[in-house]
C-alpha cells in the first residue's frame, strides 16, 4: 500500500532526526515524503536537500520564502499531492517525529472502504509509551475540553500530529485556507462534520491510541501563544457553527 506523508518544516535543523528518515525510506519504498520548507531561516533546507539526494524518487520538496504557518503549509502539501496524482493515502506528521514514521504507516492501514479519516491519540494506556511534559499535558487537556465542546463529540486528542486521510476527503478538508496556525486540526474535524453530519462523521473516522509518542524539548507552541489560541478557538466556533 502506498502512502504520502506531508512534513511541515520551519527552522527544524536542531530537531530533524535525519537518520530516522533515512532508515525508514530504505525499508519502505512505497512511501513518499513531501517536505514543506515553510520559510525556514536556518539549515533546514540543506538537511532536507541531503535527504532528497539520497532518495530522489521518494522525496518531494516545496519551499516558500515566507512563513505560512503550520496549518497552511500542511494544506499546500496535501493539495500538491493531489495535483500531482500521487497515488495512495495521505498523512501528515510533525518534523521531529514525535510520532514515528513506522507508526504513521501502521495507522494508515486502518483506512478502508468504510474508514476515511484516522488520527492518532496520545491517551496513556498500560501497553503504550507516551512521554509528555506534565505542564503540557495539563494545558493540552484543558484545550481539549474546549475543543470537544465546540465539536459536540467526545474526542480525546484532536491535536496529535498524526492524521491520515483518504484522498477522497482532501478537497473537502483542504480546499480553503485555515483560520488558525495551530488549531487547523480542529477546522478539519469541523469541515468534515459539517459536510457529513455528526453520525456519519463518526462512522468514517477512527481515533487510534498511539503505541509511542515522545515529547520534544523545542515545542513551537509557547505560553505566550495562549491568548492567540483562545482567540482562534472563538473564531473557529463562530465560523463553523
Amino acid at each position: 500500500m502506498s502512502l504520502n506523508i506531508i512534513i511541515p518544516c520551519y527552522n527544524e535543523s536542531m530537531r530533524l532526526p535525519v537518520n530516522k528518515y533515512l532508515n525508514f525510506l530504505k525499508l519502505n519504498k512505497k512511501v513518499k515524503i513531501v517536505f514543506i520548507d515553510d520559510g525556514s531561516t536556518d539549515n533546514t533546507k540543506n538537511l532536507i536537500n541531503k535527504l532528497f539526494n539520497k532518495f530522489p524518487k521518494q522525496i518531494k520538496i516545496l519551499s516558500y520564502k515566507e512563513n505560512k504557518g503550520k496549518g497552511n503549509a500542511v494544506r499546500e502539501g496535501f493539495l500538491y499531492v493531489v495535483s500531482q496524482n500521487m497515488s495512495g493515502n495521505l498523512a501528515y506528521l510533525d518534523a521531529d517525529l514525535s510520532t514515528s514514521l513506522e507508526e504513521c504507516k501502521l495507522l494508515s492501514k486502518e483506512i478502508n472502504d468504510r474508514i476515511k479519516f484516522v488520527f492518532g491519540s496520545r491517551i496513556r494506556k498500560s501497553n503504550n509509551f507516551i512521554k509528555r511534559k506534565f505542564h503540557r499535558y495539563i494545558i493540552g487537556r484543558t484545550i481539549a475540553s474546549f475543543i470537544s465542546s465546540i465539536l459536540g463529540v467526545s474526542i480525546y486528542d484532536t491535536q496529535c500530529g498524526c492524521k491520515i486521510i483518504d484522498c477522497e476527503l482532501v478537497k473537502l478538508s483542504f480546499e480553503k485556507a485555515f483560520l488558525s496556525r495551530w488549531l487547523f486540526d480542529v477546522e478539519i474535524f469541523l469541515r468534515l462534520m459539517n459536510f457529513y453530519g455528526r453520525d456519519k462523521f463518526l462512522e468514517i473516522s477512527k481515533e487510534v491510541p498511539l503505541k509511542s509518542w515522545i515529547d520534544t524539548e523545542d515545542s513551537r507552541v509557547k505560553f505566550v501563544h495562549a491568548p492567540r489560541i483562545i482567540l482562534d478557538l472563538w473564531l473557529i466556533k463562530r465560523r463553523y457553527k
